[in-house]
Formats: structure tokens, C-alpha cells, sequence
């Protein structure tokens, strides 16, 4: 049976236009059923300018209210229950979707899913994870990107099992993995020595040096993209920092080779011959390739992407949520936090409407 994916279409800087073509395109290559959370009339008068998707298994799930990029978060998310994002979560929530996806406001996001969805058990805080490319040909994830910008060192000591397990789960099989070999995990540092950092990075690695996992040590930002670790650990703060520096550079990258092959016609002639070549390049640094940022340890799946998605960041986000319910990567994180410590008994917080 095909995966649903609850997905909220009026998220995006330009919605509902690249969640409406995502959907389709996820629809189309995925075979996955695609629920698109929204104003029913906005989302339909969309879907009309694709006569084919009528074919796709595509269903409007009608949601009311819209949160915005400009309201605040927590407030936005009491006041309009009924908001595509709220909407699609209680979706999930109640098991007529499997996972979540949206490229509305991130805090708005975070905050709904804690409060529809919960927390796993014995962790105190989600994290936002985002993969991105490194040199050999593999990729890494970074977590957190934005979620958490105050941490505590056990904050960033769950942020490395939840990383080490997500990737495992989604990596392990594949071109991105090391085949046979445990995730590298690197703590994000100003320097190699277990001394350097500040107080936090300090006391975390003396919590990660006693995991069970492969755990490498301090990395620097050079070590994101030289395939030295596949797992980076930091603070919101910190990593939200580096993922957008990486995305500027990826872009700047782009736009200057771009340049570059205009410049003279034996540049555009090597172009042409090599074109496949610059294809495969351009995708490799394309952060819609990727999917969004998975919102680890909730009781759920929840994919944050960005507000400037495109259709093909969208099909992947989608692809993402798909995976990650496959895979059943929420039991295997609740199990791996239940055997860093002993179990204590802790109050069940039922999650919100």
C-alpha cells in the first residue's frame, strides 16, 4: 500500500503553486498519495492548470487558515486550530497519514508538531537535521539547523543518537553510506582538541565520548564538506549558521561557473561537450535534491523545507517523509534514547488539538 504523505500546500513563499507540482511530481515518480492541506479553492483552481493530475492519486483536505511567515510562531499556532499545518499534523496524529511535510514558517512548524504530535519519550527537545553533500561522493547530515538555538550539553548528546540512527536508517543502503561501517559522528568545534570550544561543546564531548557510537571527536566547519564525519552535532545556533553559509556558497558556486562558461565561445563549446558533466555537478550542490530538514523526535513524521522551495524541493520532501515512515526511524530514535540511561518514570504529556 502506497504511503500518504499529509502535506501543506499554502506553506511555500509562492504557495500554492510548488506543493501543487510537487504533489504531482511526487505522485507521478513515488506512487505516493499526496493529502493537499488548505483552502480548498485556492487548491483546486491550482490543480486545474494540470488536467492529467486528475489521474494521480491527489486528494484536497480542506483547512481554513493559513499561518503566515510574518506571525509569530507560538501565537499563530493557538489561535488558527484549524491552519494547514495544525490540520495536516492531526492527520498524521490519527493515522490517516504517515508523515508531514511543509515549507511554512519553521517555528511555527516546530511548535505545532510538539504540540500535536508530542515528543518521544525521554527526550527533551527535536532537532532539525539537513543533509548536504561532501566531497568523496557521500553526504553528512547536520543537526541541529535551527530548532533549538540554546543548548544544554545533554541536548546535544541526544542530537547524536537521534543523528547517528536517522542516518543508519536512511544511509546505510546506500550510494551515501559506508557499506558495513558505523556513522562517524563529530561534535562542531573551533578545533580538533578534546580542550577547544566553549563550555558547552566542552562538557558535550565528554557526554558523546561515552555513547556507543563512533564517535570521531571535535570537527571543524572545513570537516562538513571533506567526508571526514557523516554525522555533525551543534547547536541550533551554530548549525543554522553553517547550513546557511554552505547554501550561499553552493549558490555562489553556481552562479559564478555559470558565469564563468559564458565568458568565450571555447568555454560554451566545452560547455556543450562536457554538458552532461556540469549537469551532474550543478544537481550535487542543489539543496532541493535533498528534501527538507526532518523534525527529529516527534511522535511522527514532520519535514520542515525551505519557503523558497521549488517543485522539485517539494516531490522530495515528499519522497523524504515517505522514506522515513518506511522505515520506522521514530521507533529505532525512542529506543536508541532509552539506552543512554536508566528508565525513570515520567509524566505522559497528551499532546494538544
Amino acid at each position: 500500500m502506497p504511503s500518504v504523505i499529509a502535506l501543506d500546500a499554502m506553506g511555500s513563499d509562492r504557495a500554492p503553486k510548488p506543493e501543487v507540482e510537487g504533489a504531482i511530481l511526487a505522485a507521478r515518480n513515488y506512487g505516493v498519495r499526496v493529502l493537499l492541506i488548505g483552502p480548498e479553492p485556492a487548491i483546486k483552481a491550482e490543480l486545474d492548470r494540470h488536467p492529467a493530475a486528475a489521474r494521480l492519486p491527489l486528494e484536497i483536505v480542506h483547512a481554513s487558515e493559513v499561518i503566515t511567515m510574518e506571525d509569530k510562531a507560538v501565537q499563530a499556532v493557538r489561535a488558527k486550530r484549524d491552519s494547514s499545518m495544525r490540520v495536516g499534523l492531526r492527520l498524521v496524529r490519527e493515522g490517516h497519514a504517515s508523515g508531514f511535510v511543509t515549507a511554512g514558517n519553521t517555528g511555527a512548524a516546530m511548535a505545532s508538531a510538539k504540540m500535536v504530535l508530542g515528543a518521544l519519550h525521554g527526550l527533551d527537545r527535536p532537532a532539525l537535521a539537513a543533509v548536504f553533500p561532501t566531497a568523496p561522493g557521500t553526504a553528512a547530515i547536520l543537526l541541529d539547523v535551527g530548532a533549538n538555538v540554546d543548548c544544554k550539553p545533554h541536548n546535544l548528546e541526544q542530537f547524536a543518537v537521534m543523528g547517528e540512527i536517522y542516518f543508519r536508517s536512511m544511509f546505510e543502503h546506500s550510494g551515501f553510506g559506508r557499506a558495513g561501517k558505523r556513522p562517524r559522528v563529530g561534535l562542531l568545534s573551533i578545533g580538533e582538541e578534546e580542550t577547544k570550544g566553549n563550555e558547552l561543546t566542552r562538557e558535550a564531548f565528554q557526554l558523546l565520548k561515552r555513547l556507543p557510537l563512533n564517535f570521531v571527536g571535535n570537527v571543524e566547519g572545513r570537516d562538513l564538506f571533506n567526508g571526514r564525519v557523516d554525522v555533525i552535532v551543534a547547536d541550533g545556533f551554530v548549525g543554522n549558521v553553517a547550513l546557511k553559509v554552505s547554501e550561499g556558497v553552493a549558490g555562489l558556486v553556481r552562479s559564478a561557473l555559470k558565469e564563468s562558461l559564458k565568458a568565450t565561445i571555447t568555454r560554451q563549446v566545452g560547455y556543450l561537450l562536457s554538458r552532461s558533466a556540469f549537469i551532474d555537478f550543478k544537481k550535487r550542490i542543489d539543496h532541493t535534491e535533498y528534501g527538507g530538514a526532518p523534525l527529529l523526535g516527534v511522535k511522527g513524521v514532520c519535514i520542515i523545507t525551505h519557503g523558497s522551495s521549488n517543485a522539485n524541493a517539494i516531490k522530495n520532501a515528499v519522497r523524504v517523509a515517505a522514506e522515513s515512515a518506511e522505515r520506522q526511524i521514530n521507533g529505532a530514535i525512542e529506543r536508541g534514547l532509552a539506552a543512554l540511561r536508566p528508565p525513570q518514570v515520567e509524566a505522559e504529556v497528551t499532546p494538544v488539538v
